[in-house]
């Protein structure tokens, strides 16, 4: 009889334990096999120093299946957006609506602030593209404020929807400008919050590391950002739950 081969495995398969979503992920830097909950994407990585041991990650994973699941039970459950619902942008609170028309922000409107989309089954992304234009508008402002601050040129500004960051820098070089990314979901946090982030991305142009000069100059511009990143890690699955 021949020996059946033992299952082969890849740097970023996904796979399900007791139900419930484990990537795997191979890091040289690892020095063991572990697991770690990644909240923004509700699951969980299971981590291996080389892809030659992914076999041990997976079955160190299946004996980890009880922890598995409380883990993930724990984390907050997806909001899909819908109307009748509340979505505060910007530290306000907006209620969603159905009504004809273009879809639009009103921030004005009689009744208080709102958000109103066309019935159709697009409702909802509508929304989130509305969102995501009113965080490129918010962060484009703020990273204006602190770019002068530092007297460093405008850097370009664009949005998207990262998982694992809050938002990235390019420094000038001399074949290309500046550029900062950030994560649209950030118009969802407290505007302090948004504004540390901008702030944090600004001092990138000047200290493209994190060390003290890099820190002092986040001090500079938004004082201790210690509670915003503490904000930041407790509230990052609820930021990454809405609209999905």
């Amino acid at each position: 009889m021949f020996a059946l081969k033992a299952q082969r495995f890849s740097d970023g398969d996904r796979l399900e334990i007791g139900g419930w979503p484990v990537r795997l992920r191979v890091d040289g830097r690892a020095r063991r096999i572990s697991l770690r909950v990644d909240r923004a994407r509700s699951e969980i990585v299971a981590l291996s120093p080389n892809a030659r041991r992914l076999n041990e990650a997976v079955a160190f994973a299946q004996e980890k299946a009880g922890w598995i699941a409380k883990q993930l039970a724990a984390l907050p459950q997806r909001m899909s957006l819908a109307p009748g619902g509340v979505l505060r942008l910007n530290d306000r609170p907006y209620r969603l609506e159905v009504a004809p028309g273009r879809a639009r922000i009103e921030a004005a409107h009689p009744g208080g602030p709102r958000i109103v989309a066309p019935d159709d089954p697009n409702w909802g992304l509508k929304v989130i593209r509305l969102a995501k234009r009113e965080a490129l508008s918010v962060l484009t402002e703020r990273t204006a404020v602190h770019a002068a601050a530092l007297g460093r040129p405008m850097p370009s500004v664009a949005v998207a929807d990262p998982k694992a960051r809050w938002g990235s820098c390019r420094p000038a070089t001399a074949k290309a400008p500046a550029a900062i990314r950030y994560s649209w979901r950030l118009i969802l946090a407290p505007a302090a919050v948004a504004d540390y982030v901008a702030a944090h991305e600004c001092a990138h142009l000047i200290e493209a590391n994190h060390g003290p000069r890099f820190w002092a100059l986040c001090e500079t511009l938004v004082g201790d950002p210690a509670p915003h990143r503490a904000w930041l890690r407790a509230h990052a699955a609820e930021l990454h739950a809405i609209g999905a």
